[in-house]
């Protein structure tokens, strides 16, 4: 006995009409009838199907399935290397395509308008992680401060980054000769650099009152992803973070204005 086509189809997870249509090409023609008529398939159309399913999951198109089929040995490999040759054209080509989706992404969610090469000789070793970009937007999208530094961002130039790395290089140098020197992360050098780490957001992305500054800190301490944007992973220290993280919240202190109801 053969197996019907129902049964086929479900076996093999095609639909009846496929196996309609390859009965009607030639492609997969049923080995036998039943008494009324109806499709009968063998083992050994089994196994031919299995091997049209195969080279179509390879993406061949039916006729060069059907010339494969009609002498396997003489066309098979010969045209597998030549499939293989262009899926690996292709997939070359969809790398390429999600460089260029990521950079996009990354012009949208960090908001730096430069080419990849000018990004590189901007930011060395500081990367932009989209995933946390991602969660940085989603967190924080409906924050005026982080549109305002987004925007803000957007208008910068390769000199203006260049800029801004460059001052950034020196304050994390004085930041980190204060840290390994046991300066105390609430002391007025570690303070005067997290006021001066302030005014730099200020001056080139947004208002950053006090408080705003503590949520950042706050950030950098929680998520390396974060800190990596302020100190690269190269430069990092054990505890630095949360040294970071103390002396913006003693400078937040230090900046509040005294209360003058206070005794």
């Amino acid at each position: 006995m053969g197996y019907p086509v129902g049964q086929v189809s479900a076996v093999a997870g095609v639909t009846v009409r496929t196996l309609h249509h390859y009965d009607r090409t030639g492609l997969l023609r049923p080995s036998d009838r039943s008494p009324a008529g109806y499709r009968l398939y063998s083992d050994a159309d089994l196994a031919r199907l299995q091997q049209i399913l195969f080279y179509r999951e390879l993406g061949f198109p039916l006729d060069e399935i059907a010339t494969i089929l009609q002498d396997p040995q003489a066309n098979a490999l010969d045209q597998l290397r030549a499939r293989h040759r262009r899926l690996t054209g292709e997939i070359a080509r969809l790398r390429r395509l999600v460089e260029v989706a990521e950079q996009a992404m990354e012009v949208q969610q960090t908001g730096v308008r430069l080419t990849p090469q000018e990004r590189f000789e901007v930011f060395g070793e500081i990367a932009f992680d989209l995933t946390y970009a991602t969660e940085a937007e989603r967190k924080w999208r409906h924050s005026e401060g982080y549109r305002t530094s987004m925007a803000r961002a957007a208008t910068h130039s390769k000199a203006d980054w260049a800029r801004i790395m460059a001052e950034a290089a020196d304050w994390r140098a004085r930041l980190l000769a204060a840290h390994d020197a046991g300066e105390p992360a609430d002391g007025e050098r570690a303070m005067d650099l997290a006021e001066e780490h302030r005014q730099h957001l200020i001056r080139w992305f947004t208002p950053c009152p006090t408080d705003m500054h503590a949520r950042i800190a706050d950030d950098f301490a929680a998520d390396p992803r974060a800190f990596t944007l302020l100190v690269p992973p190269t430069e990092q220290r054990p505890g630095l973070a949360p040294y970071v993280r103390t002396a913006v919240h003693a400078n937040a202190v230090r900046q509040s204005p005294p209360d003058p109801t206070a005794p």
